[in-house]
């Protein structure tokens, strides 16, 4: 069969060359039509069900809302985990379902789930599901801010403000009001009319609200009560249609026109006979309560931020909103600014992918130059790198056929073949040019023709090649027997590698042998170029002499091996365990929780104390911060908490040093608890472990009070363990409450009902949305609520509101008791359980030790009462279960690798002579990884699986040509060693070729580690490196004294010698 190929691509040139054009302008417009981004799509199947619960209480949520949604949930298809938060008027519940299960089954399975709840929710909360959206969803901040010194357009005056609430610039006549309609009417339709976005959430600014503020001292006076107010304000919002009329031959639409956005039009409403709305009410526009802050570089902003829809090209999406923006922006008041690069994930990803192609185009400038030296020709190079760009391009080409993408794992697994490429062509190369100088050098009668000396020249070797490459193959499988987010993400790198090498193989056995035909076999190249070149000779002339010294000394090779070896296996179990490095990223994303209870104004300036600090580091180029909360939206923070994204540019400092400087400004603002990651690994720590760090100490239990105290315990437990940062008790505490609880004897008097009570309440202090008030095509709410000093009501204010019975208005104070109390603040719960989560960052540590160390701390200090758990949660268990799947795969591999090399040498002990070369490389490899990071990682990990496939080759090279020089063993004892030295000495320079242009191609990437896109593939590029150097260096050594061990033993048992 492989005969036939060869044959069939010596005698079908045209067709041959052909087929490599047509690929490779195939290869490039793949290149061109398929989509970017920095990693593979990494959603776990989630669903978000998002409930506004109108300010009700934390427990109310719990109880009333997240509770029954859990419940229905739960029991759904291919659910593993349920996470829920009730807060403040909130509820959000996270379904999240087995990997590999399709996001649409699992928002329809939800859908489908709600519908049974019926009436165990509250008639006026409706759960909705968040838009589809992905891990990497988030992808764009856009700010908008105001001039800081405007200048305002000529002849443009300051308009007087529309109420005292309105924070005007009065240089420019832009309010934050109108900044914030700006965002809401302009900025995001134009972002959600780009195609690809999910959804854009809007933090900052005043709200603009139509306000009904009613009096209730003009309330009493004239004898209203606020339902009337309500009923009023109910009717201002709609037109009436009545039909048709027709008239002199005409037909009209009879619409009564009382809808309008007018506010002095909207007070002439008529409340009763002889009262006006204007007489018992204040109506004016002013700014909804404020629910969160914004502010880009510590000055006030609004941001929105973009998340796109699942399996959307990044860079595309991107460049079409900037478009969008840059369009509009043109329309903007002169005082507006707008950035869209405070945050821009389009700038990690083309920074990634071109550290990544860089890489890629270094190391196969390393290949060329290698291939030049060695080989001392410049057709035979030539020959041999062709293989590298049509691999590529064809590798390239399945990929977008496959539809995945082209992004640091794809790419990354072609920067790791690289090397590799070239070798199969390499040894073929080598071997037929060797044959073709050979057959020259014959008398001019006795020579055979180039194609029978290419095609014997290709062929003697294509059946080690083949074995050797199907080796490599089979190491990379148990990357395919990876689950979860860890094959998602590694999976295309196997896929990329293994196709890369299959390509590879594939012009091996069909251009390489086609192109030696043609530009090696003319009797004046091969009389030009009969010599090797002299870094082959003066290679082959220092190995000689060192063959010769070792075969002289072969117990003492043999056993410095063994001690480096056991050397080798100590040192691994002295090494770190972890999942993935750390990202990248350039930026930093800082969570900041302060007091639970604290005011959102005084969260706000805390907020902004952090960005100044942050933004006195020489290194920090921008900050971006949100504290509270914009809209209903999954990434809502509690009133307490900030998220602030921080963009940096190292200088002459290390990430250490400036990592230590943000930890030390940040621990000397009193009263806040910050957790400090990276976008993409904060997002990715979220899904597995729920939580936005590194290790999650979960606590499950009933009491939240016991849960705080069990958290804090725990806390201090652990304050000694070295590399543990950032510990954090999730803030699960009492915050301040009100509480009105009824009289319901005195409501009885005076002719309230417990429903007009509540309805009061919800009423005059939350205030109820009673319609929309339309500005041509921008609707603003119509709300109504009680006059309160400041808008905001006291505690004075409560007790003196009067509330409307049968026998006349009595004061709030009169029919309830108020009382002040403390509540939950936010209340968690997993898989309809309670929990507390204890969270910590690792800083010069792996997290695997971390851990161990935390729960033997845990387990001396802490004790748990009954009903009461502790889960640990994190990247450790990911890890954990990766390297079992990795390790019991590979044995099993290693199997079929056996009986691979048993097919091809049909011997048992030879075959495990071959094996030999993994633990010569394991020797290099683990010096390697102590050296660097001294942490076994799951890219090490699969390093080392890349490294005994590719140190495997070297073997099978050696042991065929030492069975085909002896005949298959039929030789003398005492020529064993000669057949030994001289299989080695031709198999010297296919065997550093194709081990320096592999570990060469590698170099870029290593140099590169710190830089952006590398983190992954760096370490298993160490690994391959230094594990290639050992068993190289050994396998020329080691297995040729190993080999005269097994041949002697095996004449004197068929001779019967002693």
């Amino acid at each position: 069969m492989l005969n036939r190929i060869i044959k069939f691509s010596l005698d079908n040139k045209l067709f041959i060359l052909l087929a490599a054009v047509l690929l490779t302008v195939a290869g490039i417009w793949a290149g061109r039509n398929t989509d970017i981004d920095v990693f593979p799509d990494l959603t776990a199947p989630t669903v978000v069900v998002m409930t506004d619960a109108h300010g009700m209480a934390p427990e109310e949520v719990e109880r009333r809302v997240t509770f029954p949604i859990e419940t229905a949930v739960n029991g759904a298809t291919n659910v593993r985990r349920v996470r829920s938060t009730s807060m403040q008027g909130s509820s959000f519940v996270f379904v999240e379902f087995d990997w590999g299960m399709d996001q649409f089954k699992a928002r329809q399975i939800v859908s489908e789930k709600l519908t049974t709840l019926g009436g165990q929710l509250p008639p006026e909360v409706t759960p909705v599901m968040a838009p589809q959206s992905s891990v990497m969803g988030e992808i764009l901040f856009v700010s908008l801010q105001l001039a800081d010194e405007p200048e305002a357009a000529e002849g443009q005056s300051c308009p007087v403000p529309d109420g005292d609430s309105l924070a005007r610039n009065c240089e420019s006549g832009t309010s934050m009001q109108e900044l914030r309609t700006l965002a809401e009417w302009v900025v995001k339709p134009a972002i959600l009319g780009t195609g690809g976005v999910s959804q854009v959430t809007i933090i900052g600014g005043d709200y603009k609200q139509y306000q009904i503020v009613a009096d209730p001292a003009r309330m009493a006076a004239y004898g209203v009560t606020m339902d009337e107010i309500e009923s009023v304000g109910m009717s201002v919002g709609s037109n009436s249609t009545g039909g048709v009329v027709r008239d002199y031959g005409n037909e009209y639409a009879l619409r009564g026109m009382a809808r309008t956005c007018d506010v002095e039009e909207l007070g002439k409403g008529l409340v009763k006979e002889g009262v006006r709305l204007y007489d018992v009410a204040e109506v004016r526009v002013g700014n909804a309560i404020k629910q969160g802050y914004a502010s880009a570089n510590a000055s006030p902003a609004i941001i929105l931020s973009v998340s796109k829809q699942p399996n959307i090209n990044t860079l595309k999406v991107t460049e079409a909103i900037e478009k969008n923006l840059a369009n509009i922006e043109k329309s903007f008041p002169a005082d507006v600014q707008m950035n869209t690069h405070i945050f821009r994930q389009a700038d990690f990803i083309s920074s990634s992918v071109g550290n990544v192609g860089r890489s890629l185009v270094e190391g196969a400038v390393c290949v060329i130059v290698v291939l030049f030296l060695f080989l001392g020709s410049f057709r035979t190079t030539l020959i041999s790198i062709v293989a590298i760009p049509l691999s590529l391009l064809g590798t390239i080409l399945c990929i977008h056929l496959m539809g995945l993408e082209i992004n640091t794992m794809t790419l990354g697994g072609m920067c790791i073949a690289i090397g590799s490429l070239v070798d199969d062509a390499i040894i073929d190369v080598e071997n037929v040019y060797k044959r073709l100088r050979e057959n020259h050098r014959l008398p001019e009668g006795e020579r055979k023709t180039a194609y029978e000396v290419v095609f014997k020249g290709s062929s003697e070797i294509r059946s080690s090649i083949i074995h050797a490459t199907l080796i490599i193959m089979i190491t990379f499988v148990p990357l395919f027997f990876l689950s979860g987010l860890e094959g998602r993400m590694l999976k295309p790198l196997g896929v990329a590698y293994l196709t890369a090498l299959f390509m590879s193989l594939v012009v091996a056995m069909t251009i390489t042998p086609l192109l030696c035909k043609m530009l090696l076999s003319s009797d004046r190249y091969l009389m030009k170029n009969d010599k090797e070149s002299w870094i082959s000779r003066k290679m082959s002339s220092l190995y000689s002499r060192m063959l010769d010294w070792v075969l002289r000394h072969k117990v003492v090779v043999v056993s410095t091996t063994g001690v480096l070896l056991v050397g080798a296996v100590t040192l691994l179990f002295t090494m770190g365990r972890g999942f993935l490095p750390e990202f990248n990223e350039g930026s930093l994303t800082i969570a900041a929780v302060a007091k639970p209870g604290i005011s959102l104004e005084e969260s706000n300036k805390i907020g902004n104390l952090i960005e100044t600090q942050l933004l006195d580091i020489p290194e920090i180029t921008s900050t971006s911060r949100r504290t509270g909360r914009g809209e209903l939206d999954e990434h809502s923070q509690a009133t307490n908490g900030a998220e602030i994204d921080v963009n940096f540019k190292l200088g002459k400092r290390s990430k250490q040093e400036f990592m230590s400087e943000v930890r030390t400004r940040l621990s000397a603002i009193p009263g806040i608890a910050v957790s400090i990651g990276q976008p993409l690994g904060h997002r990715i720590e979220h899904m597995v472990s729920g939580t936005q760090a590194t290790i999650a100490i979960k606590i499950f239990g009933n009491d939240l009070s016991q849960l705080y105290m069990l958290g804090n315990k725990i806390k201090t437990a652990t304050a000694e363990v070295k590399g543990l940062v950032d510990v954090n008790v999730e803030q699960q505490t009492e915050v301040p409450q009100l509480q009105l609880r009824p009289d319901r004897d005195k409501l009885a008097h005076y002719g309230i009902s417990i429903e007009e009570f509540n309805h009061f309440v919800e009423l005059a202090f939350g205030g109820e949305k009673l319609c929309e008030i339309y500005e041509g095509q921008r609707a603003f709410d119509l709300v109504v609520r009680l006059k309160n000093e400041n808008d905001c009501p006291t505690i004075d204010d409560v007790k003196d509101a009067m509330i409307v019975g049968q026998t006349g208005a009595v004061p709030l104070s009169e029919v309830c008791d108020v009382v002040s109390c403390g509540g939950p603040n936010t209340i968690s719960r997993e898989n309809v359980q309670r929990k507390l989560v204890v969270s910590a960052n690792v800083s010069g540590r792996d997290a695997m030790s971390v851990v161990e160390d935390i729960k033997s701390a845990v387990a001396k200090e802490v004790t748990l009462p009954e009903g009461y758990r502790i889960e640990y949660g994190g990247q450790f268990e990911t890890a954990k279960a990766a390297s079992r799947t990795l390790v019991l795969v590979f044995v099993l591999c290693l199997l079929v690798i056996y009986l691979l090399l048993y097919t091809e040498f049909h011997n048992l002990t030879l075959s495990l002579i071959v094996l030999l070369n993994l633990p010569l490389a394991l020797i290099g490899g683990v010096i390697a990884v102590k050296l660097s990071s001294n942490l076994m990682s799951i890219p090490a990990l699969i390093g080392f699986i890349t490294l005994f496939g590719i140190a495997t080759r070297n073997g099978i090279l050696l042991i065929a040509k030492y069975q085909q020089a002896s005949g298959n063993g039929q030789q003398a004892e005492g020529s064993i060693e000669e057949i030994v030295k001289q299989g080695s000495l031709d198999r010297l320079n296919p065997i550093i070729m194709t081990a320096l242009t592999t570990a060469l191609s590698l170099i870029p990437m290593i140099l590169a580690a710190s830089k952006a896109g590398n983190e992954i593939q760096a370490p298993m590029a160490i690994v391959v490196l230094g594990g290639l150097f050992s068993s190289t260096l050994l396998n020329i050594f080691v297995v040729p004294v190993v080999y005269i061990y097994y041949s002697r033993k095996k004449l004197r048992k068929k001779y019967g010698q002693a």
